[in-house]
This record gives structure tokens, sequence and C-alpha cells, in this order.
């Protein structure tokens, strides 16, 4: 007989395909990452820190809270750190429901949000994103009950990249006033929208948001919530005192003095890269999602031949399936040179 919960011994654990992916055998465009290394200042910044002679002492936040808040434009007391952006996906929902409690979660989506309901045994509402319609925002209004207690807003989507309009969110947040409207704002540096500036009109929305998909520091752990102070104070009462690494808030406070640094490849990525594989695709009359990110959901005729010689290749994307079950791939979008070089070998893999 087990010690744990029984809902907890049903699951199954949450494994992304992370093992072999070797960066010096391979351009990873498979988990949505920065795919070149961090800036110079970053990696200098963390040596200094390994020489410090500090390791052996608990992690010292300093004035991360507001660095953070100086570059997200909002109060330091609205900013909570926490380890990656899952953390605080999971301290959110564990700290607004009970068992049992409804969570609204349109899919597809990032796994993390149905990995942390399970854990506390919430009965999930699954409203379906579209290619034509986005995010099914009537459709996740109509389905609140007076047991719903978290509303899932990814925005913008993985693996679709689909945005939802700052009005519309507010709208749900309206709609929803004893829910959580967890806005997971991860992909921001990319997308540049945000409901940051709207918290105030509605209190109920909290925003996560990491250092690991644009700034490149997904393996230090460091993301951060977005609230207003009262709902900051009490995810702090759960958060424990030294569940951020002293690694992670050096890298970020040295990345925050000039993020321009780091952003230039966003703009690469964003402005030169992502069209250059868009007119490919078009040309070649692949069908994607359209994205706000730095990744594109695409459906090829034969998506497991094309994976297979993009691997032989040494290139690695995402297989992910929609859901009707039709196979598509999720392309990371990197540098101009990594995306020419993606093109050219899809296109010999199409003929």
């Amino acid at each position: 007989m087990s010690i744990f919960k029984d809902h907890i011994d049903a699951m199954s654990a949450y494994k992304p395909p992370l093992e072999g992916r070797d960066p010096e055998k391979y351009t990873l465009l498979d988990f949505n990452e920065r795919t070149i290394e961090v800036v110079e200042p970053i990696r200098q910044a963390l040596h200094a820190l390994v020489d410090s002679g500090r390791l052996h002492m608990y992690p010292s936040y300093g004035d991360i809270a507001q660095q953070i808040a100086d570059y997200a434009g909002v109060d330091a007391e609205q900013v909570m750190i926490t380890n990656g952006s899952d953390h605080g996906i999971d301290l959110i929902i564990r700290s607004a429901c009970q068992a049992g409690d409804e969570i609204i979660i349109p899919g597809p989506s990032f796994a993390m949000y149905s990995q942390c309901a399970k854990f506390e045994g919430l009965n999930m509402v699954e409203p379906q994103y579209t290619r034509e319609g986005g995010y099914p925002v009537d459709e996740v209004i109509a389905s609140v009950t007076d047991k719903t207690r978290v509303i899932v807003i990814s925005n913008p989507n993985n693996p679709c990249g689909t945005l939802v309009a700052p009005d519309d969110i507010v709208r749900i947040a309206q709609a929803a006033p004893k829910a959580a409207i967890l806005v997971d704002e991860c992909y921001f540096e990319y997308s540049k929208v945000t409901v940051a500036d709207r918290l105030h009109e509605s209190p109920n929305i909290l925003i996560t948001r990491t250092f690991s998909k644009t700034w490149g520091l997904p393996s230090i752990r460091l993301g951060y919530v977005l609230s207003v102070a009262d709902n900051i104070n009490a995810l702090l009462n759960v958060r424990g005192p030294y569940d951020v690494n002293q690694f992670a808030v050096v890298a970020v406070s040295e990345g925050l003095k000039s993020p321009e640094t780091t952003l230039a490849y966003v703009n690469e990525v964003m402005e030169v890269s992502k069209p250059l594989l868009e007119a490919f695709l078009e040309e070649a009359g692949i069908d994607f999602w359209p994205s706000a990110a730095n990744y594109l959901w695409v459906f090829p005729q034969n998506p497991e031949a094309l994976e297979l010689a993009l691997r032989k290749e040494m290139m690695l994307v995402r297989p992910k399936a929609n859901a009707h079950g039709q196979m598509g791939l999720r392309m990371t979008i990197g540098t101009e040179e990594q995306t020419r070089r993606l093109v050219e070998v899809l296109r010999k893999a199409l003929q």
C-alpha cells in the first residue's frame, strides 16, 4: 500500500525528451530555448560568483525584485522571484485551489498546467484553441462556474504561438472575479504583449515570466510572478525563503544592467529569421499556425520523415500532435544563419 495520495500514485511524470541533446552536435530547435549562448557579461558574473568564496552561504537576493520591477514597469512589491516560471505556476495553482475545484486550461498547451492541476486533484475543463479562432475566449467565459478557481491564459501559447488580446484577458478576469487568472508570459520578449499595466484594474490577474527562453538561462532557473501586492504577499507565505539559487540571481542581475545586449538576439529572431522561415513554408504550401513567439507549429504532409531528415542533418525539432491527432513539428526559430540552414535542409528533404 502506498504512503502517498491515491491520485498522485495514479499520475505519470512529465518527462520531456531531454536526453541526448548535445549542443556540440545538434542545432537545438526543439525546446524554444535561446539557440546561442548567454552574453559574455553574464558568463563573467557567474565565474566571479564561483570565485567569490560565497558558495557555502545561503542565497541573498538583494534588490533583484526592484531590478525586475523596473524592467517590467511595476512596483517592487508586485514582484516575486521563483525557481523558473514552472515554480510560479505551481505556487499559484496550489495557493488558489483545493481538491475538487475546477481549473480551465484551454488546449493544446504547456503540459505543466495540467500536471500541477493533477497534483491538487482538480477537475480540468479544456476548451480547445483553433487556428482560425485562436484562444476560445467566449467558451472559457461560458465555462466559469462557482467552482472555478484558476483560468490559464498562455500568452503566447505553446505550442501554437497564439496571442490573446489584453482586453480579452481583462474581460475574462472580470467574468471570473473569484478565480486566479494565470497569464503565462514566458515568451513576452518575443511577443511584446503584456497585461502588466492592467494589474490594478484586474487584481485577480497573476503573470508568470521567465529568464529561460530569451535570456538563455534555463539551466539555472529564474522566473517571476507579477500581480498586485496582496497577491504577492500571499504567495510569499508559500514560497520557501531559499527556493531561488544565487547563480540565477547573479546572472539575471547582470543581464538586466544592459538588456539590449541580450535582446539583440530577439530582434534577429523576430525580424529576420521568423519571416524567412514563414516565407519558405508559404512557398512550399506547408500549413503552420500564426505565431507571436520564437517558434512555429508546422504541419507538413510527412512529419515523421521530415523530422528524421532534420535529425540526420543534426537538427532537432519537437513532434507535437494537434487535438485531432494530426502530427506536427514545433520548430524553434534561431539566428539567421541557423534558419537559413533549416530552410536548406527542409527544401532538400521535401524534394
